[in-house]
């Protein structure tokens, strides 16, 4: 790292004093739509959820930029960077004014968002001006830019009511210009840029920028900032709103009281840097996290009435916090958490110096991010209470779950520690296990750094028992995945009958946008767990699944729901569609060559049953009150039973985070399984990996195509038929035949079963044109039903059989393309090539979730019927029949002599282990 024992104090304090200067006018300007937002909802008529989604969008855009413009920092300087990012946003906040519509405002509001990102260019860019026992204290003031907050508060309501809110953005546009000017004019580079510049050295890339996100630790600290940062920009935006409904103010005085939040959550965060760099971050976040219990309990305890009744009758009193108190009790709030977001930047420029624009980035990424889903919570938790403290509940329960883990890491990490004087500690023991040598890689459980499922002494004395509990883990997980992913199919179905006016082709859009998000999250997916490891990324990609689950729940309560927002939530649902992907990734470097299909067919095969759990439950649970009136009230239906449509998102909730908890308590993480993005790249040079995409399309694609459009197809169909009581069975047949059939394909060879099973689907196919061509025969719906209850036995069998045909091509292929290479390199280098074409085939093949709805619902429009699209299917089908026995399973094809036993791939050689003493 650069030294900065030789910088004069004027050019750290020009570089601190600019930075937190810039940082105050940003903030600002990231805020403005706390105060200008109220005026634009009453001139629009917004709807709350309008309103909502209005002054959350820049906190979004800065939210999430955070972690991009903190790596271009370490790379480009902040300098630079800082500067491009204000005139980005001070042109946005100008264009702003000229909004006359809500679309528009939303566009010109992501611009806005930018100035927000600014927090991680200035962490990363004075942090470099300052030796590591000054930065607690130097990022402490430079954070105190939240002010900025305070100060639109204060001015923008008199600029507002004077010249309306145009007038606003324009003179905040043109300050954070002005801002930008000067800071270029009178500042530097960093040290380690003019280092870099002078010795020619090349900045790191975006991938070893991002190597330390895969600590645990640096997620942790994400949720104190969640806490501490989101919080606060959460209250800022959300306490006018609140003084003005609750305490009946006008936007003027709730403005200035707001401030008194505002003030000390900024101010004093220099102070927080200073104790922080004195007494340790780890002794302040403990007061930030004990002080906000209390002050978050009182405020969240609702005006309420009581009645005793007592010897001489009824006793009456109530309780209730006044004005004062309440400014008070916020105030106290707001100092307590500044000192918190100074704790937890404390650590990162001691821990990550070489990091601090990537984990400072990500850091306050997810603190920003509190900012943006807090205030929808907030609202949220209005709907569903009626109570108005229900949003400081919700911050009681959130830093409870904080501090809670904080301890408990505390506790480990010192517990590991006890043979040490408590003097010879290091300054936060929580991190200990990052920072000091491992004298046996075998003492972190988490992760495998000796694994040989080839060896058979090796798989039946150990490995067979962990591999089973990955994926006994793992096929839950996936389950949930694929529940999420296609439950939009069926709540798809119901919107109309809940007052929902779309057309035909607007829900098969809504039908068909989760597989289009999903199969393009795959691809990324595909490649995460050899970069992140499997353990970290399955527990990540499952405790995502619950934002499209809450919000679907929170959507379909309001008629009045903008289509854009389901159509939002449709794309939101393919989180799960991506985990498929990255979970048969993972699952395939924990079996031997002899038992792959069988345990990639059973992970697949149950997980896939999730979209059959899907479509039996959430019939049954939006008949009733599962969730009280936590739940929200029903939908009337007209001539029908009312309807809890939320239950359709809400009931995966409970079940998400408790899969989420065993994925990190229970998984593991393989060293030898770890590879760079670069390394994986290679498949793409692989013909055979863009054959079995084409082959994928034909099994999984359907399968997941058919599941999604089986329910509204049949519903058009067959109206009367009441159809959607046995849709399920569909998704069910075709996942147990996956799970239940891998071991044909290990027994006989995945080619020979490949080419048989687009022989029935063609067949199946037929058989559906037919009865859909006489549906007005008896009987016709139950011909229509079981020929395409074959189909989704013909998807599952050939779903596991196209996996199982993957490792042994590349087993093959890597013997042909690196001969010399000794047998055990080329058993590893044909292993990490199979597991990202399983991932990449998988995300290509998902677009079929697109697709196939799609095409019913072009073919539909087009011709009044979706038999156009089947034949299109059909004739698909076809042509996979002969790619599959040219290529492989025909006299001379590539498998031909494998799957009979004349012909064996690579063997492991033995090799001489060493294992810790």
């Amino acid at each position: 790292m650069h030294d900065v024992a030789e910088m004069r104090p004027g050019q750290q304090y020009r570089a601190l004093g600019m930075s937190t200067g810039a940082f105050t006018i940003c903030f600002a300007v990231w805020t403005i739509f706390s105060i200008i937002g109220i005026q634009i909802k009453e001139d629009l008529g917004l709807s709350e959820a309008e309103f909502g989604l209005l002054v959350g969008t820049p906190i979004l855009t800065g939210s999430l930029s955070r972690i991009f413009l903190g790596i271009w920092t370490d790379q480009y300087g902040g300098r630079l960077v800082y500067t491009l990012t204000m005139l980005a946003a001070a042109a946005a906040t100008f264009l702003l004014s000229y909004a006359t519509s809500y679309p528009v405002m939303l566009l010109a509001a992501l611009g806005v968002g930018l100035a927000g990102g600014s927090f991680a260019v200035g962490i990363a860019y004075v942090s470099k001006f300052y030796p590591t026992e000054k930065q607690g204290t130097a990022l402490g003031i430079f954070g105190a830019g939240n002010v900025g907050a305070a100060v639109t508060k204060l001015l923008a309501p008199m600029v507002l009511v004077a010249f309306g809110w145009t007038m606003v953005a324009q003179v905040w546009a043109g300050v954070l210009a002005i801002t930008a000017i000067i800071f270029w004019i009178t500042t530097e580079d960093d040290p380690e840029r003019k280092a870099r510049r002078q010795t020619g050295e090349k900045p790191r890339s975006m991938l070893m920028q991002l190597e330390p996100l895969k600590n645990q630790q640096v997620w942790r600290f994400a949720l104190y900032y969640f806490f501490v940062f989101g919080a606060f920009v959460a209250l800022a935006l959300w306490l006018p709103h609140y003084l003005i409904d609750v305490y009946g103010l006008d936007i003027k005085t709730a403005g200035l009281l707001a401030a008194a939040y505002s003030i000390p959550a900024s101010l004093f965060r220099a102070y927080g840097g200073h104790l922080s760099d004195k007494f340790g971050a780890r002794k302040v976040m403990y007061a930030t996290f004990g002080v906000s219990l209390l002050c978050l309990f009182m405020l969240s305890y609702p005006e309420t009435d009581y009645v005793i009744h007592g010897i001489e009758g009824p006793i009456e009193f109530s309780t209730s916090m006044e004005l004062v108190p309440f400014v008070i009790a916020i105030f106290v709030l707001g100092f307590f958490m500044s000192l918190g977001k100074a704790a937890v930047y404390k650590h990162i420029p001691v821990y990550y110096p070489e990091h601090v624009g990537a984990v400072g980035g990500l850091v306050g990424m997810i603190g920003g991010l509190g900012g943006f889903l807090l205030p929808i919570a907030f609202g949220a938790m209005n709907d569903l209470t009626g109570i108005w403290t229900s949003c400081f509940m919700l911050l009681f329960a959130l830093v409870a779950i904080a501090m809670l883990w904080m301890h408990f890491a505390v506790r480990q990490m010192e517990r590991k520690a006890m043979g040490k004087r408590l003097s010879e500690l290091p300054e936060f023991p929580e991190m200990q296990d990052i920072h000091e040598p491992k004298a046996h890689p075998e003492q972190k459980s988490a992760t495998l750094s000796d694994w040989r499922p080839e060896d058979d002494e090796f798989w039946e004395d150990k490995g067979a028992k962990i591999a089973q509990r990955n994926l006994w883990i793992s096929i839950p997980c996936l389950l949930l995945a694929f529940s999420v992913w296609m439950v939009w199919s069926v709540v798809v179905a119901k919107l109309p009958a809940i007052g929902f006016d779309y057309s035909t082709d607007e829900l098969f859009w809504l039908a068909a946008l989760p597989g289009l998000s999903g199969a393009t999250l795959r691809i990324f997916y595909s490649f995460m767990v050899p970069i992140f490891g499997g353990r970290l990324w399955t527990t990540l990609s499952t405790l995502s699944l619950t934002i499209p689950a809450f919000g679907i729940g929170y959507a379909v309560q309001n008629p009045e729901t903008p289509y854009f927002i389901f159509l939002a939530l449709a794309l939101l649902c393919g989180l799960g569609g991506g985990n498929f992907a990255s979970s048969m990734a993972n699952i395939s470097f924990f079996f031997p060559k002899r038992q792959k299909g069988n345990a990639l067919a059973l992970n697949a095969g149950l997980g896939n049953a999730g979209v059959s759990v899907m479509q039996f439950v959430v019939p049954i649970v939006i008949t009733m009150s599962v969730f009280g009136a936590v739940g929200g009230d029903p939908q009337p239906v007209a001539g029908g039973d009312p309807l809890w449509i939320q239950n359709a998102g809400f009931i995966w909730i409970p079940f998400i985070l408790i899969s989420t908890a065993l994925a990190w308590f229970g998984m593991n993480d393989i060293a030898s399984s770890k590879a760079s993005f670069s390394d994986q790249a290679v498949i793409f040079q692989r013909r055979h990996n863009w054959i079995m995409c084409f082959l994928y399309t034909g099994t999984f694609g359907s399968f997941i195509g058919y599941s999604a459009g089986f329910p509204l197809l049949s519903n058009i169909a067959f109206p009367e038929a009441n159809s959607l009581q046995y849709v399920f069975l569909g998704p069910l047949v075709g996942a147990v035949s996956r799970a239940a059939t891998g071991w044909v394909s290990d027994k006989w060879g995945g080619a020979r079963v490949t080419f048989w099973v687009f022989l029935v689907m063609i067949i199946a196919v037929g058989g559906v044109l037919y009865f859909l061509g006489n549906k007005d025969q008896p009987g016709a719906f139950w011909g229509f039903f079981a020929m395409f209850m074959l189909l989704f036995f013909a998807t599952g069998v050939g779903n596991a059989s196209t996996f199982q045909m993957i490792p042994i091509i590349m087993r093959k292929e890597i013997g042909r393309l690196m001969p010399n290479l000794p047998a055990n390199d080329q058993l590893r280098n044909a292993e990490k090539e199979s597991a990202a074409i399983i991932g990449f085939t998988s995300a290509i093949a998902a677009y079929g979730a697109f697709f196939i709805p799609k095409s019913y619902g072009s073919s539909i429009a087009a011709t009044g019927g979706p038999e156009a699209a089947l034949w299109g299917f059909l004739i698909f089908y076809a042509a996979c029949a002969a790619v599959t026995w040219f290529v492989y399973s025909r006299r001379g094809g590539m498998l031909h002599d494998i799957e009979r036993g004349r012909e064996t791939p690579v063997q492991p050689e033995p090799e001489a282990t060493t294992q810790p003493a």
